[in-house]
């Protein structure tokens, strides 16, 4: 049930993490995940993204570079 959980739009949004890697990178840290994990971190990379596109266009570019991030 928790896959069919992570593969849900996190706030009306797609999820932009894999979970099932995210899932296997927290089990290998001897860790478990709560079920709406992905989607906390799925918003933090939509987050992550809109604070570097802003980043971007206050340095009057159009591509979006490891700096920006």
């Amino acid at each position: 049930m928790a896959k069919k959980k992570a593969k849900k739009k996190a706030a009306g949004k797609d999820v932009l993490v894999v979970a099932s890697k995210v899932k296997a990178y927290v089990k290998s840290k001897n860790l478990m995940m709560s079920a709406d994990a992905i989607a906390a971190l799925s918003d933090a990379v939509y987050a992550t993204i809109d604070a570097a596109a802003k980043r971007t266009k206050a340095n009057k570019r159009k591509t979006l570079k490891p700096q920006d991030v």
